[in-house]
């Protein structure tokens, strides 16, 4: 199982690589580059109001970050297929989207005292 620390190092590496691969790599595909975009600095965002021992505000429960990153994992390994940019790049999305699925499912669950307000 995975530590909630270590899940929440984890959350902003990806994060920050989600903001990283576009700037370096997808100049040519405005889309997929926004997508990536957009939900690295969501998870950055989201990763931040977790309370959690990553978090600093405390706002969302861990139970509804790790209920976010299977939503986002699930999005971004099929967006490929759901926006039609499957034959121009595909695998870096699958990737890291079935990776943040399965480090959401191996994450152990410990819930922390009720000051979060959402969830």
């Amino acid at each position: 199982m995975i530590r909630p620390k270590v899940h929440g190092y984890l959350d902003y590496l990806i994060g920050s690589l989600l903001i990283i691969i576009p700037l370096l790599f997808l100049d040519n595909y405005y889309l997929p580059a926004w997508i990536l975009l957009g939900f690295g600095i969501g998870t950055i965002l989201y990763s931040i109001l977790t309370d959690y021992e990553m978090g600093i505000a405390g706002l969302i429960s861990f139970k509804l970050h790790l209920i976010i990153d299977i939503i986002i994992g699930l999005f971004l390994a099929f967006s490929p297929w759901f926006f039609g940019f499957q034959k121009e790049i595909y695998l870096p999305f699958l990737i890291i989207g079935i990776g943040e699925v399965l480090i959401s499912l191996f994450t152990e669950r410990k819930f922390y005292k009720a000051k979060a307000l959402l969830f």
